[in-house]
């Protein structure tokens, strides 16, 4: 049994050129991306005693169910300082009334009405702006009303990330955990984005947050016109949002699982693929730098197993060196992966975690190729 290859020319040879090149790649994306969020650790943050007061501001439209539900959470966070305000955008089910029977039983909770109008666009970037431009308070966070945070203390602990010269807390917002192969992907998609944006932000390249758990300031915000240069776009205002504000370093990340915020998945396959659909329809104004860096890990993900799998079949020649790095790459990407799925409380895909990653790889190219196919306006 021979272990080098003879690598005389030929196609065989290209296709473990192929190889080795997926693999390195792999390797020192895993290494160099990833890895910032694997070995990250936790830094300084506000003493509650500085901890300043912050404008909640949350846009709903048609939710009264969720707002009963999860509005009192936001209402009553331990915090020495906060208003929440609820934008009312163009609801026509009992929003109003709930509302404003919450404000008899919770002075800081503030409520902005905007009126059924045809002439106004259904997305959220107006709720958000006028939430904005009404708020008291210099520090804003915000949140869906489908979400709950996951303890009292997440207000405190998102606001204390407002540490000089920070001024954007990216948060993390997973969806609660059902039964079903389709909340196990939405769960997997959900931590593997966030594995994404948190690892990028500490390599320096910002590109995302999450709009159901992301801070900022007043200042920042109107730094950039807020949503002007992709206002006619119905998403970008976590991610187009975050490109341009999040820069010199003027931005931090959240890993305290108290400042998780949950939502409830969706519970069909179309209603997520929509979601997925309309998320993906601000990529395409992505500089080309962010494109190729976000792409060329699933890219060369399927360049490694194809060509792996070509090798061992057809190539008896190169069968054990292939065998070999691809365990080596297969298994160090594992571990980091792992402490990144770790910091997020997602132990559960750890064991099929490279498996979950190929799967992955093959099934958001289709999601987007559906997203350039089909624009979406809803919210």
């Amino acid at each position: 049994m021979r272990f080098l290859p003879s690598f005389e020319f030929g196609l065989p040879l290209f296709i473990f050129y192929v190889f080795v090149a997926a693999g390195a790649i792999q390797l020192i994306f895993t290494l160099v991306v990833f890895g910032k969020l694997a070995l990250y650790k936790k830094k300084p943050q506000l003493e509650e005693t500085n901890l300043p007061p912050v404008s909640i501001i949350l846009a709903a439209r048609n939710e009264s169910d969720n707002l009963f539900e999860n509005l009192p959470f936001l209402l009553q966070q331990n915090y020495p300082e906060f208003e929440v305000i609820v934008v009312n955008h163009q609801s026509i089910d009992d929003s109003v009334y709930l509302l404003h029977a919450y404000k008899q039983q919770f002075p800081n909770l503030h409520i902005i009405e905007i009126a059924k109008n045809p002439h106004l666009k259904p997305g959220k970037k107006l709720a958000l702006t006028l939430g904005i431009k009404g708020a008291k308070y210099e520090n804003l966070l915000l949140t869906d009303a489908d979400c709950k945070p996951a303890s009292g203390n997440w207000l405190k602990s998102m606001a204390s990330q407002f540490i000089p010269g920070k001024e954007i807390v990216l948060g993390y917002g997973p969806y609660l955990r059902e039964k079903g192969f389709l909340n196990k992907l939405i769960r997997f998609d959900t931590a593997y984005i966030a594995m994404s944006y948190f690892s990028m932000a500490l390599e320096k390249m910002p590109f995302m947050g999450v709009g159901r758990n992301l801070a900022y300031t007043k200042s920042v915000f109107n730094s950039v016109n807020g949503f002007k240069s992709h206002y006619f776009i119905s998403s970008g205002d976590d991610d187009l949002f975050i490109q341009e504000a999040a820069k010199k370093g003027n931005y931090a990340i959240n890993l305290d699982p108290e400042s998780f915020c949950y939502s409830e998945p969706n519970t069909t396959w179309e209603s997520w693929i929509r979601q997925k659909t309309r998320h993906y329809s601000a990529s395409s104004r992505y500089n080309v730098i962010k494109k190729w860096l976000l792409g060329i890990y699933p890219f060369t993900l399927l360049l490694l197993w194809i060509s792996f799998v070509i090798l061992q079949v057809n190539s008896e020649d190169y069968r054990w060196i292939v065998l070999s790095v691809f365990l080596f790459v297969v298994v160090l990407k594992w571990w980091i992966q792992s402490l990144c799925f770790l910091k997020l409380k997602e132990k559960k895909f750890i064991l099929f975690l490279p498996l979950w990653d190929l799967f992955y790889a093959l099934l958001m190219p289709m999601l987007f190729y559906l997203s350039e196919k089909k624009k979406t306006n809803r919210w």
